[in-house]
């Protein structure tokens, strides 16, 4: 269940919440995991705006957006990682209405260690979130 951040100059994307709800559902995709509340509740993006002065590369540019994705230790292989990034990188140029920006955007994948996933004031282990899930989705009937 990942958390992601996006960090951007302000002003750099016209609708934060559908680039958030965007973002997180790319996310799902990828990891695979089943459309239950378990991980659309707790898959979350956040979009944070800076003032363009205090972002800067070391030639002094800041019209860059860096993305941090946090997920479980080992949910993404390397197909997984190729194309979180990709479509991540995709999602932002998209949202800020510039092709150009693929080329200045960011994407950071964190990895938690086990049991240091919390929600609801508990920190879950992956054996955690697999019961929940199962748990969840024995009560739809699958």
């Amino acid at each position: 269940m990942p958390m992601i951040d996006v960090h951007a100059a302000a002003g750099t994307f016209s609708d934060k919440h559908k680039l958030a709800q965007d973002l997180a559902n790319a996310v799902m995709r990828w990891e695979k995991v089943p459309p239950i509340n378990l991980f659309k509740n707790n898959t979350a993006a956040f979009i944070h705006e800076l003032p363009a002065e205090s972002i800067s590369n070391a030639a002094g540019q800041s019209n860059y957006v860096r993305v941090q994705v946090l997920t479980p230790v080992g949910v993404l292989d390397r197909e997984k990682q190729l194309g979180v990034v990709k479509e991540l990188t995709d999602l932002v140029a998209i949202a800020a209405k510039d092709p150009s920006l693929s080329n200045r955007t960011w994407v950071l994948i964190t990895e938690s260690p086990d049991g240091g996933w919390g929600i609801a004031g508990h920190a879950n282990t992956s054996a955690d979130i697999v019961a929940a899930a199962r748990a969840e989705l024995a009560k739809q009937g699958h």
